[in-house]
């Protein structure tokens, strides 16, 4: 099920950005030269398909990309405008470093740039662990919105 989100409710979250900098984690857009080794990321961790979403977000420009990196590795991406207009995801955090914070910050980084992006609303498209979306960023389910963009999709794992 596909997931909306009221993007005029949400605002930066100086708290938030406080914990990524006592962790010492950046949430920035990839440089064009980390493009293959962020999209290779994603594959060895998430599989082919998200890489796919990855690779697309990765060539638009600015990138519609956001990673956290610490000490020069990274640790997580989230994507939008990548499957379709307004959508976001696919978004991951690496096994090690959940529960610090990250996926909530690169989610509030991809949500807020669509907002700036001109959309009053996005997408979460199929959405795995909706109560994180719903307390994060108050997602609301879309009713019928399964399979969605989805539908037919060779697959790809």
């Amino acid at each position: 099920m596909d997931y909306l989100v009221n993007l005029s409710l949400l605002a930066p979250n100086p708290e938030l950005d406080a914990r990524m900098a006592k962790a010492g984690v950046t949430i920035r857009r990839p440089l064009a030269p980390e493009a293959q080794l962020v999209a290779e990321w994603v594959s060895q961790r998430f599989g082919k398909g998200w890489a796919s979403e990855t690779s697309i977000a990765l060539t638009r420009q600015p990138p519609t990309c956001f990673i956290a990196t610490r000490a020069k590795r990274l640790f997580g991406f989230a994507c939008h405008e990548s499957i379709a207009r307004g959508f976001f995801g696919p978004t991951g955090v690496d096994e090690e470093a959940r529960g610090l914070g990250i996926g909530h910050a690169l989610l509030l980084a991809s949500l807020l740039d669509l907002r700036t992006m001109g959309y009053g609303y996005a997408i979460i498209g199929d959405v795995g662990p909706s109560a994180f979306y719903e307390k994060t960023v108050g997602a609301m389910p879309i009713p019928n919105s399964a399979p969605g963009v989805y539908a037919g999709m060779l697959d790809v794992q």
